[in-house]
Parts: structure tokens; C-alpha cells; sequence
């Protein structure tokens, strides 16, 4: 049987790799894969099921995360389209002649539709431009500024309240997705910091009026009331749910964004027209839809690998290796695993760690935190390159993509170093649960 289950992992390799190389997509790659994958399985397997059922199985693996991800990015699409957070930057930038604010209100932007939808590409599409555009009149070279926007994109997918990787391990490993928001986010701001200072020193910022005529402009009667109202109502129910679970009904995340969604459209001082605001979903389902193929094949992919046994031979291997190598290699693993099959590597070599330090008595919450702070950092790498793909297009980079690597290298590396040591020595970190 493991000669069996290695000559299939060999095959799913050597199909993902073919089809990287000729269809330059990931998730039409992996969903390929899951379905040679169960097809060979099933005739080197006796007993093993008809491979539609495992495909169709497959697809509802994800199905919960994807429709969170729609419904959170069409609030957040929303939001931009009313103007809010163009309004916001142009106070902050007419108020503010400190560099060291603008950036840090730039950042936290950044933060925000990631933190709310679980991807940092959506971070990129809805807040990409505009913040480049501040941070470039900051006087931050145009590396510098694609540097600051993938950074701040990977860390708001990793920011709570939605972290996919951190859903996806949790639910393969029967645990509550609880307990994670100080363990994710204090990491996050250490790093956001060292990012906004190490990308921003020695940079001076262009004249106010200059920035000004730059951004475009906001709505006449946006007021502080109707940029916070929908804030408030998503942040408030989300908080409810979590810390009042016994009186507040349990609505979803999906719903708490629709209920957002309309607390946009009521807020908005301009009236729009159903077609105005139809478009706007529109354009967000054709946004969002790579992202979720990604998801959803990830789980024909995950289907496919636990039918025929190659989900379990990898991350056996993988754990039973010395502690000293899994220590050693678990960073980069995690970060080409990401680059390869995106959130499939939370799958792959994400739940078979949490189960081994939930073995050892090691607190796996901690664990399954400092593993969701590497995955994000392979979204700058290849075959996919996701975010930093993204970035490159968004910000309008015209250098090579090896040189914005050189440029995202150290605050990646300060990332990973921090996921590290808390993966090695998850007791010191208890004190954030």
C-alpha cells in the first residue's frame, strides 16, 4: 500500500507540474490534478469509490469559506464605491504633514479588507492604488512602494478576524476557531512597524497640495457618521457572536457582510440605482473569482489526496522526521507549499503539524497561529504568485520581479523569524491566548 500511495504522489506531482508549466493557472492546475489523481486511484485501489463522488465532495469541502469570501468582498467593494475611504485619506493627508502618520494610516488601510475577507489580493484590488499613490507622495522609489503594499496585503490575509489558513487547519483538525486574535495580531503589528520604518526611512514627502490633487475626490455630504456606521455594525456583530455567544444568535459571517452591505447602501450620500450598485457586484464576483477557484479546488485537490492515501503519506513524512529538521525546513516548506498550492498548503502539511503537537502536548492554537503567519509569506513566490503578482500590476512596477523580491525579502524574513519562534517555543506566547 505505500508503494502504491507513492507511486500516486508521484503521478499528482508530475501532473501539477505539467500543468503549471502549460496553463500558468494554480487552481485549474490543482482541480486537474485532484481528478487524475482519483481517476488513478481508483484503479490502482480496490474498494475505492467511483471518483465523482469524491469530486463532488471535494467541492463542498470549501464551499462555507467561499461564500464568507464573496459576501465579505462585496461589502468591502462597496464601502470603496460609496467613497468612504477616499474621504478618509484626503482628511488624513490635509490634517497630517507627518510621514510616519500618513504611512501608518496607510498600512492600517491596507489592513482592513484582507483582515475582513481573508485574502490579501482583495486588499491589493479595493486599496492598492490609492495607497500607493500616498505612499509614492511620501517620497517612498516606486520598489519601495510595491514592497509596501504586498507586505501590508499578507499581513491583513493573516489578520483576524478571518485568517483562511488558520479556518482551514481548524476545521480539519476539529478545533474551535477561537483564541487567535491577540497571537495573530500581535505579530502582525511588530512586523508592520519594522515594514513601515524600514521602507520609509530616509523618504520626504511631496507638499500637501500636491497629494490633494492627486486623490480623487470624495462625496459632498460623506461625514464621519456614515463612514463608521458600517464599520460598526460589521465589527459589532462579529464581536457579539464571539463574546456573547449565549444571547446573540449565530448569524455567520456571510450574513454579518450582507448586513453590512446594506448599511453601506443606506449610508451612501449619493443614491445610487440598482444597475449602479448590480455592476458593483458584478465586478466583484469577476474580482474574487480566481480566489475562489482557488478555494474551491484546493478542496477537490484535498478530496483527492485523502481518498487515495497521498494527503497522509506527506504528512507523515513529513512529521516523523527529527524535530530539529522540521524546525529547520518547516519555514521554507511552508512558504513554497503556499507559492504551489496556495491555501491547499494548510492541508497538505498545515493539519498533520497540529496533530503531531497536539500529540506531543504542545498547545496547538499556537501552533496552528505561528503556522498561519508562514503561509502568507508564498504568495510572493512562484508558480502562483498570487499577491505579488497583483502588487506588481496594481502599483504599476515596471522593475523585474526578482528585484521587488530582493525588496520584500527582509520583512518577510522578520515574519518568518517571529512564526518561527513561536512554533519552536509556543509556552512563551501562552499569554496572548
Amino acid at each position: 500500500m505505500y508503494l502504491t500511495t507513492t507511486i500516486l504522489f508521484v503521478i499528482m506531482v508530475a501532473t501539477f507540474v505539467i500543468c503549471s508549466m502549460k496553463l500558468k493557472s494554480p487552481e485549474i492546475s490543482m482541480a486537474i490534478t485532484g481528478v487524475v489523481g482519483a481517476l488513478v486511484g481508483f484503479f490502482m485501489i480496490d474498494g475505492m469509490d467511483f471518483p465523482v463522488r469524491i469530486l463532488v465532495e471535494g467541492l463542498f469541502i470549501n464551499l462555507d469559506l467561499a461564500i464568507s469570501f464573496i459576501c465579505a468582498s462585496i461589502f468591502v467593494n462597496m464601502y470603496s464605491y460609496s467613497g468612504a475611504m477616499t474621504a478618509v485619506t484626503r482628511k488624513l493627508v490635509g490634517t497630517f504633514n507627518n510621514k510616519w502618520i500618513l504611512l501608518t494610516f496607510m498600512a492600517i488601510f491596507m489592513l482592513i479588507p484582507g483582515a475582513l475577507t481573508g485574502a490579501g489580493s482583495i486588499s491589493v484590488f479595493v486599496m492598492g492604488g490609492l495607497v500607493a499613490t500616498v505612499v509614492r507622495y511620501m517620497g517612498v522609489s516606486e520598489k519601495k512602494t510595491a514592497a509596501f503594499v504586498f507586505i501590508f496585503a499578507i499581513l491583513s490575509a493573516a489578520c483576524p478576524p478571518i485568517n483562511l489558513w488558520t479556518m482551514i487547519i481548524t476545521a480539519q483538525c476539529n478545533m474551535p476557531y477561537v483564541g487567535f486574535t491577540w497571537l495573530l495580531g500581535v505579530p502582525i503589528a511588530i512586523v508592520g512597524v519594522f515594514t513601515i520604518i524600514f521602507l520609509g526611512w530616509g523618504s520626504k514627502r511631496a507638499p500637501k497640495e500636491q497629494i490633494l490633487s492627486e486623490l480623487p475626490e470624495a462625496p459632498e455630504k460623506m461625514n464621519i457618521i456614515r463612514i463608521l456606521i458600517p464599520l460598526v455594525v460589521v465589527i459589532g456583530l462579529i464581536l457579539l457572536t464571539l463574546y456573547d455567544a449565549f444571547k446573540v444568535p449565530v448569524i455567520g459571517l456571510p450574513l454579518t457582510f450582507l448586513i453590512g452591505t446594506v448599511a453601506v447602501v443606506i449610508c451612501n450620500p449619493v443614491k445610487r440605482t440598482f444597475k449602479e450598485y448590480f455592476k458593483v457586484i458584478n465586478d466583484t464576483m469577476e474580482q474574487v473569482f480566481p480566489l475562489v477557484a482557488t478555494v474551491l479546488s484546493v478542496g477537490v485537490l484535498q478530496e483527492s489526496m485523502t481518498q487515495i492515501g497521498v494527503k497522509g503519506l506527506i504528512g507523515v513524512t513529513f512529521i516523523t522526521m527529527p524535530m530539529i529538521l522540521i524546525f529547520i525546513f518547516v519555514l521554507f516548506f511552508a512558504a513554497f507549499a503556499q507559492g504551489s498550492l496556495s491555501y491547499g498548503s494548510a492541508i497538505i502539511i498545515g493539519a498533520p503539524l497540529v496533530f503531531m503537537y497536539n500529540t506531543m502536548g504542545f498547545d496547538t492554537t499556537i501552533a496552528c497561529a505561528a503556522l498561519s503567519l508562514m503561509f502568507p509569506i508564498g504568495d510572493c513566490l512562484p508558480p502562483s504568485r498570487i499577491t505579488g503578482r497583483l502588487t506588481c500590476e496594481t502599483v504599476g512596477y515596471k522593475g523585474s520581479y526578482m528585484s521587488f523580491l530582493k525588496q520584500v525579502a527582509i520583512p518577510c524574513l522578520v515574519l518568518g523569524a517571529i512564526a518561527l519562534v513561536m512554533f519552536i517555543h509556543p509556552a512563551w506566547f501562552k499569554f496572548l491566548k
